[in-house]
């Protein structure tokens, strides 16, 4: 699965969600079914701006018809229809670290 880490280099919000967006491209090209986003969930748990506006863009992105669906960590289980259809165009995504986490700080793109 492809991964985008916005925790990692902490960007301002404008480059967190320009990077989300030509990495959603860059994962089309190569044929993923999937991106992670690794965004955090904020200080001390209250949800931050970008997982607040990360989400925003991908309803967006969504209605746009750009990307197929997400789902937030805590519904990236093996219990979830989405995902549960997700294993089978990829079967890999079933050794993901975050599956089955309930980790409010990703969330997973379907393309």
């Amino acid at each position: 699965m492809w991964k985008i880490n916005l925790k990692e280099n902490n960007p301002p919000l404008d480059v967190a969600l320009a990077t989300i967006e030509i990495e959603i491209e860059k994962a089309k090209f190569t044929n993923e079914v999937a991106v992670k986003v690794l965004h955090g969930y904020g200080s001390h748990g209250k949800g931050g701006i970008i997982l607040i506006e990360t989400r925003k863009l991908l309803e967006k992105l969504k209605k746009q018809k750009k990307i197929k669906d997400f789902l937030f960590g805590d519904k990236w289980n093996c219990f979830d229809d989405k995902t549960k259809k997700l294993f089978l165009k990829d079967k890999s995504l079933i050794d993901d670290e975050d599956l089955n986490k309930n980790n409010p700080g990703i969330t997973i793109i379907i393309l």
